[in-house]
């Protein structure tokens, strides 16, 4: 963050964006003002004091953050730092989680304890907030869930306490596509402590369909009922790609009855229950030569030309899942019939003849058969390995790159290659192997987690199963994703710049148009 540093000793700006709930489009709000603020030459970071989900990301000195606030950094054009997701909540189970603090893991726990005292991760992550601030000049600040959950109010830090302690002022976000807009709004403003309604200066209405003008009663009711400007109707939108943060893409298609589609490349994820870093296959999304769904119920798999086993967070929960509803069946039938899967991460795991969780890292202590498709074993270790990696894919020597995220070591046998040679871990010269693959090549697991960004390497997959494939993507899908990305800043940005009112936006953060600066507090 030192290349940042600001030249005058002045905290920088804070606004707040909070939701009447959870899943209202805060994170995209979020990118969104961060790349319009960057674009008015703001330097501009996110932060989200606690974050829970299981997609995340390795930072570039090896740290692990929430996916939502590597996508709002990279739409404010900066490089990712744990400071701006100091405490990470990763699932494990229906009430617990791996806490992670400063991107290191600090061990798991229930939610009643974790919820039983926070004031230390409080400090914590507004330590880190005070960092940012000594950085940039302007910090957009994400809340989590519902800012208006009464029975948590007490160890909420992320919420109003962390906007009261950055007197920020407060954006509150909507969702009207869930319906029930008018309730959300009022009852939040309603319920909420006077301190905390003082502290809203404004709200947006997220994901509305239809005609703008059959809702232009509704915003008078709001804001007479409330006194507050409503500052946009933002419209739902589908021309748009964002990493989604916590689960797959909402237009993702799951189960479809319709199955494989002739002509083209079928791919199926398998929707595990603690699936993590999904956005592995996003770059599928995006090629219109492939069908990808994501399969939650077992099924004849006949027509898939690939199945991936995808990354997870409890790897023998969801190992026991596969073989609980059927899957392993379907998998193994798969496999007889000459049919191609990968695993990626815990996927990989799971590929494997056994898991040894020896100190109940990911549950109970003690074995957990699997696949048994790859002759490798794996062994769960108190340390998580978190890596930004690079190597040769030794199949064809192609130059690939990803992150590490995984609690185990494994550990190859005799009825195993390895898939790649790793020449580097977090800008460190390594020399060591990663992943098995089957001696036909059909079944391979790999550590790396983003490897089909790089077009090179995954348009050489798509050929491996059909040698006439083409890029279908609408640009041809030949850059690199960090150039498509940017282009979806863009459009980001330009989406919320249309339907804000941009004036009371100014006016909330403190920015003078004319001045073409933030005003000094």
């Amino acid at each position: 963050m030192n290349n940042h540093v600001k030249k005058e000793n002045v905290p920088a700006r804070c606004v707040a964006v909070l939701g009447t709930g959870s899943d209202t489009g805060k994170s995209i709000v979020v990118a969104a003002l961060c790349r319009i603020f960057k674009d008015l030459g703001i330097r501009v970071a996110p932060f989200k004091a606690q974050n829970m989900s299981n997609n995340s990301y390795v930072t570039p000195e090896g740290g692990e953050m929430g996916r939502a606030q590597i996508v709002q950094a990279e739409a404010a054009r900066i490089a990712p730092h744990v400071d701006m997701n100091p405490v990470l909540l990763k699932p494990s189970t229906n009430t617990g989680a791996q806490v992670v603090l400063y991107g290191k893991p600090m061990g798991n726990r229930e939610a009643k304890d974790y919820f039983s005292c926070t004031d230390d991760l409080f400090g914590k992550a507004y330590a880190s907030l005070q960092r940012l601030r000594a950085s940039y000049a302007l910090i957009v600040m994400e809340g989590a869930g519902s800012c208006a959950e009464v029975n948590l109010r007490s160890q909420d830090f992320v919420n109003f306490r962390m906007a009261h302690a950055a007197d920020a002022p407060v954006i509150l976000v909507a969702d009207i596509d869930r319906g029930g807009v008018f309730a959300q709004i009022i009852g939040t403003l309603n319920i909420i402590p006077k301190g905390d309604r003082k502290r809203v200066k404004g709200i947006i209405i997220n994901r509305f369909r239809g005609d703008a003008d059959l809702f232009k009663t509704g915003i008078e009711y709001i804001e007479n009922r409330t006194g507050l400007p409503v500052l946009g109707l933002i419209p739902y939108f589908h021309h748009i790609q964002i990493d989604s943060e916590d689960g797959v893409p909402l237009d993702a298609l799951i189960d479809p009855p319709s199955g494989p589609e002739p002509g083209k490349i079928n791919m199926g994820v398998i929707r595990l229950p603690h699936i993590s870093n999904f956005t592995d296959f996003n770059p599928f999304e995006r090629d219109a030569s492939v069908n990808l769904h994501y399969l939650v119920r077992p099924r004849n798999l006949d027509g898939y030309d690939v199945v991936f086993i995808p990354g997870t967070k409890n790897v023998p929960s969801d190992m026991e899942w596969l073989k609980f509803t059927g899957w392993e069946a379907s998998l193994a039938e798969f496999v007889r019939s000459d049919g191609r899967l990968v695993g990626i991460c815990g996927g990989y795991q799971m590929l494997g003849k056994l898991i040894r969780d020896p100190y109940g890292i990911e549950g109970t202590p003690g074995d957990t058969p699997c696949l048994g498709l790859l002759d490798a074993e794996t062994t769960l270790h108190r340390e998580k390995i978190l890596s930004r990696s690079s190597g040769v894919w030794e199949q064809n020597g192609e130059d690939i790159e990803g992150y590490e995220i995984h609690m185990g070591i494994t550990e190859r046998g005799p009825g195993v290659l390895p898939v790649i040679r790793v020449l580097s871990q977090n800008g460190e010269p390594a020399d060591d192997f990663d992943g098995a693959a089957s001696s036909d090549g059909r079944i391979w697991g790999t550590y790396f987690h983003g490897l089909f960004d790089m077009p090179g390497f995954r348009h050489t997959f798509l050929k491996a199963i059909r040698t006439d494939y083409s890029p279908g993507g609408s640009d041809g899908d030949t850059g690199h994703i960090s150039d498509f990305k940017d282009r979806q800043y863009d459009l980001l940005a330009e989406h919320f710049r249309t339907h804000l009112d941009m004036d009371k936006l100014f006016k909330i953060v403190g920015f003078d148009q004319k001045a073409g600066r933030l005003r000094r507090r």
